[in-house]
């Protein structure tokens, strides 16, 4: 028994060796999903806090009153000026190519007193396509005007709303971004590598002679899980680290727990890869399959968007794929706090589609 689990940590020892001295699994490995993690983290970045409109102001009164409008508007972090527009017409073209979300013109009018009190309306423009963008516009400056209004009027209506922050924290699109990642990280690590290695390795002939030496499957199965568990983990530790020093990610759980679990889900999902690698002959098999089994996870499970925005009855299928509690295990372990216990239902779905994957995987293996 202890030389057949020295066979297994030989093994072991050799793929991870492999992994560290080839230069594209490196760059697929680690690399490339650290790539992905710049261009999605700075996406969710801009989207959560991009709550600006970009506009052009066209001023025609010489009032005092629109001068502190303007004041205003420049120094408010909800607009975006484009200073570069001054008339109506160069504003029209902007707006019909879709760079402007709306214009607010200050009338010859704005300002003029009247009863002793200067007055004014200002203009909004916006088109058709984009009315929720205006009328969102026209609420936030009427919002803003009202803030001059007081120095001149004091009134209170009998209707008034106080905003009130509970202690507890929402997550952030980065923060679903992130988990949606690791998936994405692990799909490419468990299922690609073994879909990539076994193909090439049957061509070579390097599986066939392995198997007449007294290797089994399963300890060639659990060697490759191992070293795939620890070229996994050491690409996922880069990507946190990525995460947390270039995105500010709150890591609120316990790291070790978050290791243990993306351990066990980089082998739930080694299985499908060890299943299609295994079967297929060559890459012309394996690359389609792969494909049929990979994009689908990845689009249903939560990688690159949340669930919640699928229809309810897509979020109830979905909830099924083995993709979905690995990534909704480690949301909740790395930005909820979650325990090991806490995240039990997500661990037992991967652990019976590891009963399931992993038989899969050794009634269809073939070393030629």
């Amino acid at each position: 028994m202890q030389k057949k689990f020295y066979t297994v940590y030989v093994f072991a020892k050799l793929s991870t060796k492999r992994f560290f001295r080839d230069r594209l699994a490196l760059f697929f490995g680690i690399l490339f999903p650290i790539i992905f993690l710049f261009v999605f983290g700075s996406f969710s970045n801009n989207t959560s806090n991009n709550t600006s409109f970009n506009i052009a102001l066209i001023n025609q009164s010489n009032s005092k009153l629109a001068t502190q409008a303007i004041e205003l508007i420049k120094h408010s972090t909800t607009f975006k000026l484009n200073n570069e527009i001054t008339t109506m017409s160069q504003a029209n073209k902007k707006l019909n190519e879709d760079q402007l979300d709306g214009v607010i013109v200050l009338p010859k009018t704005f300002g003029q007193t009247y009863k002793g009190l200067p007055k004014g309306t200002a203009e909004v423009y916006y088109t058709i396509n984009n009315i929720q963008a205006g009328q969102t516009l026209s609420a936030i400056l009427t919002s803003d005007f009202n803030v001059i209004n007081r120095h001149y009027v004091n009134y209170r209506g009998p209707l008034s709303v106080v905003g009130k922050a509970i202690t507890k924290k929402s997550l952030t699109p980065f923060d679903y971004t992130f988990s949606g990642l690791l998936g994405f990280s692990i799909v490419g690590i468990g299922i690609f590598g073994p879909v990539n290695v076994f193909p090439e390795l049957k061509k070579q002939g390097i599986l066939r002679r392995l198997h007449t030496t007294p290797l089994r499957v399963w300890q060639y199965f659990t060697a490759t899980m191992i070293a795939q568990a620890i070229t996994g983990l050491v690409s996922l530790i880069v990507m946190f680290m990525v995460a947390i020093a270039i995105f500010h990610l709150k890591v609120t759980g316990s790291y070790f727990s978050i290791g243990l679990f993306m351990a066990y889900s980089i082998i739930a999902i080694l299985g499908i890869g060890l299943a299609i690698g295994g079967w297929a002959k060559n890459e012309r098999q394996a690359a389609p399959l792969s494909n049929i089994v990979v994009f689908p996870m990845l689009f249903l499970s939560g990688t690159f968007f949340p669930r919640y925005l699928m229809p309810h009855w897509l979020q109830t299928i979905t909830n099924y794929l083995p993709l979905t509690p690995v990534i909704d295990g480690a949301r909740l372990l790395t930005t909820e706090g979650y325990t090991l216990t806490q995240i039990g239902p997500q661990i037992g779905l991967l652990a019976i589609w590891i009963v399931i994957i992993y038989f899969i995987a050794f009634k269809v293996f073939k070393w030629e």
